[in-house]
């Protein structure tokens, strides 16, 4: 299994700057620049040193070598002078926002909390409620609590989380009043009094996407449980005398887990760009919002980063599921 993960890791390298490269071309490709937020009244030859100013007057094939050197290169050194006080970085440029003129990965760094409070807390919530329910409907196949479940899961498929969070906001605070409808990225949880309107201000975001979650993960559970509980080992186990507690939670769950597993893992990214609509729906303050910004700014550093990190989260997380098969699975074995 080590032998397998390092040889998948190395294999990602290259994968991984070609999707940089990728990610990198369409963006010198696509319209617009960086120069048209700034004011009509400066003369075009100012406007042009700031493009100068920002690397911009370089070619692509300057520019993305540079930004390579930078992401993997001086960006760790910056982690590791700040978390042990060396000096490996030396004062070497970093990866620098068009818009704010600071460091990308501090930025990020700022917002991520506020990203990973809704996103894996609704990821969490949504997964431990769609197990349950997919292991249900497929014991209890085509009873009223499995109809009841296909059809939250219709709606769940069907309703696009600008629509469901626009609805959440018009029921539960401006009809009923009980939570905010706008999340305070400001606040701070100190006391009983605070966590509690952290918990209140996190109820409607996590809602909207954990439905996504629950109306996914829930099918998959119930299609994969289906097609286990009709399997001859099945039969055998309880024929064996084993309780049916013990064949489904023990034997039939772990097999069904696997397909599962790809799911929960590959869904983990997914779910981030669901938060981006989310975070506008609710005005939190996270990745998602940066993400639109520098889109609409042109922040070329910016957008490249935020969506590398992704792509990376990605790989990373189709490497977790693989490892996960042989942990589930004792015959799944990688030589």
């Amino acid at each position: 299994m080590l032998t397998y993960t390092i040889r998948r890791l190395l294999l990602s390298i290259p994968t991984l700057i070609f999707i940089a490269f990728v990610i990198f071309m369409l963006l010198e490709l696509a319209p617009g620049d960086p120069m048209s937020q700034m004011p009509l009244t400066i003369p075009p030859e100012v406007k042009e040193k700031m493009r100068l100013a920002l690397g911009l007057g370089e070619p692509w094939w300057v520019r993305f070598p540079l930004w390579l050197k930078q992401f993997f290169i001086v960006e760790p050194q910056y982690w590791i002078d700040s978390a042990f006080g060396t000096n490996f970085a030396d004062g070497a440029q970093r990866i620098i926002s068009f818009q704010s003129r600071s460091p990308v990965f501090d930025t990020i760094a700022e917002r991520i909390p506020q990203t990973l409070w809704v996103v894996g807390m609704s990821y969490v919530v949504g997964v431990a409620i769609a197990l349950p329910i997919g292991i249900i409907s497929a014991y209890k196949q085509y009873s009223v609590f499995d109809q009841a479940g296909t059809f939250v899961s219709m709606i769940g498929f069907s309703v696009p989380p600008f629509f469901s969070g626009v609805l959440v906001i018009v029921i539960f605070s401006v009809n009923l009043g009980w939570l905010p409808s706008i999340y305070d990225t400001t606040h701070e949880v100190v006391d009983w009094d605070t966590f509690k309107f952290q918990m209140q201000q996190m109820i409607m975001p996590v809602m909207v996407l954990a439905l996504q979650t629950t109306a996914q993960v829930s099918r998959y559970m119930r299609a994969s449980m289906l097609d286990n509980l009709g399997q001859d080992y099945v039969r055998t186990a309880r024929a064996k005398g084993m309780t049916e507690s013990v064949v489904v939670m023990r034997h039939v769950l772990r097999n069904s887990m696997i397909p599962v597993v790809t799911v929960i893992a590959l869904g983990i990214p997914s779910i981030f760009g669901g938060a981006i609509i989310t975070e506008q729906v609710f005005k939190v303050n996270g990745l998602g919002q940066l993400l639109i910004i520098a889109l609409q700014g042109s922040d070329i550093p910016m957008v490249m980063t935020i969506t590398f990190l992704l792509a990376v989260l990605i790989v990373l997380m189709n490497l977790i599921a693989d490892i996960l098969y042989g942990v589930l699975d004792p015959r799944i074995r990688y030589d």
